[in-house]
C-alpha cells in the first residue's frame, strides 16, 4: 500500500473532525461518559480492526480513548488508515 503525502493526508482529514496528522500517523482523542462506555467502544473497534487486519495504537485512561493510526509496512499513513478512521467514526456515531 502506498504511503500518502502530507498534503493528501491533510486533505483527507478535512472529512474527519478531531483527527490530526502528527509523527507519521493520524491521531485523535475521544471522551466518553465513563470507563464502561469507553471499554465497550474499544471492544467494538477491536472487532472491526481484526476484520480489517489493521490494528490501532491506542491508550485508555478512565473515560478517554487516544488512537493513533499508521500503516507500519508503508512507513506512514495510507488509505488503509482512512478506512479504519471511517469505521471508528461509524462505530462511535452509532453509540
Amino acid at each position: 500500500m502506498k504511503k500518502l503525502s502530507e498534503k493528501e493526508i491533510k486533505n483527507k482529514l478535512k472529512d474527519f473532525e478531531g483527527w490530526e496528522f502528527h509523527d507519521d500517523s493520524i491521531q485523535t482523542k475521544f471522551e466518553f461518559q465513563d470507563f464502561k462506555e469507553t471499554f465497550s467502544i474499544m471492544t467494538r473497534i477491536a472487532f472491526e480492526a481484526e476484520a480489517q487486519q489493521h490494528h490501532p495504537e491506542w491508550t485508555n485512561v478512565f473515560n478517554t480513548l487516544s488512537i493513533s493510526l499508521s500503516t507500519h509496512d508503508a512507513g506512514g499513513v495510507t488509505e488503509k488508515d482512512f478506512k479504519m478512521v471511517e469505521a471508528i467514526e461509524n462505530i462511535i456515531e452509532v453509540d
